[in-house]
């Protein structure tokens, strides 16, 4: 029977991070993945850049039942740490949006840079391995395994779990940390898929589609939460950075309120009226939002092709209601397949915030997106995968 000090469980950012950072401490680790590749989410994030972490990354930028439980973490392994080891590569990254780093040209340098560090921390990876059970012994845990057929019993000290959530089941997402978190007695909380995109319901979405590739600065509002950010209109319904992230924060069959250009007040539009009479109300909206926005607006407020002079100061503001509370008739969201990540997840009161280790299993740790810790858009989950990775690192 093989042993190793520390078995992770999943070949994602945080369960390669982890696995560097505990063999440099001198552990024996194999890091395991049922999938022919790591980090494959890693390669597919951030449109194949990856957005791999914010300078701003703090714990206000993340939501859990617990919000002391990222804390610690984050305040042991900063943006500033990761951005110095992707220097020593020379990564070449671009700072997108004040705070976001994504790679220059591919995410596979990112993932080239977290291989090469795994292998010279002396850990070990093994792809296409499967784990069939989980048996807890005195001294840690005997695993049974499958790779290409073979089956296998290995013992560990420690057992981490890097699984991630249910995300883009099409890269082999599925909910086995939740399934090992439930047997040894850990609370899981309900997960659901977020910072997707919002469908439309059947009729909305006929119109809606009409837009498809069409961006627009908005204000979404849910649950108290504001963001301000554009908006993409797809056959489905709606996406866009102000979208995937007001998913966080709403639920289907709760109020979600959509402003489209915010800065077309009342009073801005008398003021246009004053100044430029003689203009249609349509061609100026064409100046300030997408043609084939204003062209879907003009169907459902006809008076759009009237001059200023004409319009009274009620249809004005029938055009600032229209715009505060454009209405994309919510069905529901894509879901877990195009999902970026999961929400919910493993309890982190019983989860210690200095070493990961469970509350209810000894030697059983739990890192990155399995936890019931989710960030925003922009970088935010996977700071939280090098943070909580390198923190229960210090510790198996």
């Amino acid at each position: 029977m093989e042993k190793f000090d520390v078995v992770i469980i999943g070949a994602g950012a945080s369960g390669l991070f982890c696995g560097t950072n505990a063999a440099y401490r001198g552990r024996k680790v194999l890091v395991l993945d049922h999938a022919n590749k790591a980090g494959k989410k890693i390669l597919m994030s951030g449109g194949g850049r990856c957005n791999f972490t914010n300078m701003d990354a703090s714990p206000k930028h993340f939501l859990c039942h617990n919000p002391h439980f990222c804390i610690s973490a984050l305040k042991r392994y900063t943006p500033s740490d990761f951005v110095e080891l992707v220097d020593r590569h020379a990564l070449d990254y671009v700072e997108k949006t004040p705070g976001q780093l994504f790679c220059k040209d591919s995410a596979k340098d990112l993932l080239s840079i977290l291989l090469t560090e795994l292998e010279w921390s002396g850990a070990e990876l093994r792809l296409n391995t499967s784990v069939k059970s989980i048996d807890w012994q005195e001294q840690g845990a005997k695993l049974t395994i499958n790779q290409n057929n073979t089956q296998t019993d290995i013992q560990c000290e420690s057992l981490v779990i890097a699984t991630g959530g249910l995300s883009i089941p099409s890269m082999g997402a599925t909910g086995f940390g939740y399934e090992i978190a439930k047997q040894v007695g850990h609370s899981v909380y309900p997960t659901r898929a977020s910072l997707v995109p919002i469908t439309a319901q059947p009729d909305r979405k006929a119109q809606l589609a009409e837009l498809s590739g069409v961006a627009c600065d908005i204000e979404a509002t849910a649950g108290g939460t504001v963001f301000k950010e554009p908006m993409l209109f797809t056959h489905r319904g709606v996406s866009g950075p102000a979208i995937l992230q007001i998913t966080n924060f709403w639920q289907p069959g709760e109020p979600l309120k959509i402003h489209i250009a915010p800065e077309l007040t009342l009073e801005s539009l008398v003021k246009t009226r004053e100044e430029q009479p003689k203009k249609t109300v349509e061609n100026y909206l064409a100046n300030e939002l997408p043609k084939r926005l204003v062209e879907l607006m003009r169907t459902e407020l006809t008076w759009l092709s009237q001059k200023f002079a004409q319009v009274s100061n009620e249809q004005l503001e029938s055009l600032v209601h229209y715009l505060s509370n454009f209405d994309v008739a919510p069905n529901g969201t894509e879901g877990y397949r195009t999902a970026e990540v999961t929400l919910g997840g493993v309890d982190t009161n019983e989860v210690s915030s200095k070493t990961f280790e469970s509350q209810k299993q000894k030697g059983l740790y739990f890192i990155g997106e399995v936890l019931d810790v989710t960030g925003w858009l922009g970088g935010y989950n996977f700071q939280w995968a090098w943070a909580s990775g390198f923190a229960a690192a210090q510790f198996v």
